[in-house]
């Protein structure tokens, strides 16, 4: 029997689901708890997604970045250089992670959030799922990163951002790294949240949503307009002082992690032992469903705003009232 995949209508089968309610961040109870959302936040943001992304940064800044000196002009030379750097990143991730649970299907449907597998369709570009979410997250996704990288070079290199060291600001850089990532979830909620506005969403959003059931290339798939307002999260770094490596962490926060949080696996197995958190249920819903789950759980916007889906039944026939409310 051929595997059944995602067909034309965007109709997506039952499969893994994680343990619900999910958990969120107790961040907006009453009365408030705020070390215990910041113990939530510290915890399932840096460890590991957090400290991978920072130990990734301070190796592609020490390793894989001109010197700073150098980029005091904007030249082509270390333009393409950084272009072709980030392009390896995601093509090594989003690739490496796609081969793993697509191409070889090394898992099964071993913790898939569906039972069907992407597959071609009338309303992805080239007509395949996978060939569309390359194209678009390479030709427009690493390019716009780029922009912002580079900019934010420029201005460092000569002097418009002040630039600290961490032997001499470890303490003030060390918040900045917790306020970066905190900054990070935030700014994804507002532009995600702007994203499903009326006009926005039918020119630019839709791209990524054709992707109902993910893979690790739906991550970065979207359109030029989304790319440069859900890639601009770094601006905050052009006028806050900081440290080249916060720079990098941001940008690989956003460039390189929806490659995991869509890759339609909760888990990936690394044989028979070993295993690592990759796709993220919580936005998973919001892909099957749309409106609902616009930030995440580390910052859950959601909850204060009505639009939390935590994957109980319960959550969605609120989710079903709301849209008969508001006449959809």
């Amino acid at each position: 029997m051929a595997d059944r995949t995602d067909d034309a209508m965007g109709e997506v089968s039952a499969g893994y689901q994680p343990a619900v309610p999910l958990a969120v961040a107790p961040l907006f109870e009453r009365p408030p708890r705020l070390l215990g959302a910041l113990r939530f936040f510290a915890w399932k943001q840096f460890w590991p997604g957090g400290a991978t992304w920072i130990a990734a940064a301070w190796l592609a800044w020490h390793y894989l970045t001109p010197e700073l000196a150098s980029m005091a002009s904007f030249r082509p030379g270390w333009i393409a250089a950084i272009w072709l750097r980030n392009a390896v990143l995601l093509s090594l991730l989003a690739g490496g992670l796609h081969w793993l649970l697509y191409r070889r299907r090394a898992q099964g449907h071993e913790s898939k959030f569906t039972d069907r597998w992407p597959g071609d369709a009338a309303r992805f570009t080239f007509g395949n799922q996978n060939l569309d979410n390359a194209f678009w997250s390479v030709a427009s996704g690493v390019t716009v990163s780029t922009l912002f990288e580079v900019v934010g070079w420029w201005l460092l290199a000569n002097g418009h951002t002040p630039m600290r060291t961490f032997a001499e600001d470890w303490a003030y850089l060390s918040v900045l790294c917790l306020g970066v990532f905190a900054w990070g979830n935030v700014h994804f909620y507002l532009t995600h949240r702007l994203l499903h506005v009326r006009g926005l969403y039918e020119v630019a959003h839709s791209l990524h949503h054709r992707n109902l059931n993910t893979g690790p290339w739906s991550g970065l798939a979207m359109h030029p307009i989304e790319h440069l307002l859900y890639l601009s999260g770094p601006v905050l770094l052009w006028v806050v002082p900081g440290h080249p490596v916060l720079h990098l962490t941001l940008l690989f926060f956003r460039m390189l992690a929806p490659a995991l949080t869509h890759a339609g696996f909760e888990r990936v197995r690394l044989g028979s032992r070993a295993s690592f958190l990759a796709g993220d249920y919580f936005h998973h819903l919001h892909h099957r469903y749309f409106e609902c789950n616009y930030g995440n759980t580390l910052v859950p916007l959601d909850k204060p705003f009505g639009t939390l889906h935590d994957g109980t039944p319960e959550a969605h026939v609120a989710m079903q009232a709301r849209r008969r409310a508001s006449g959809r």
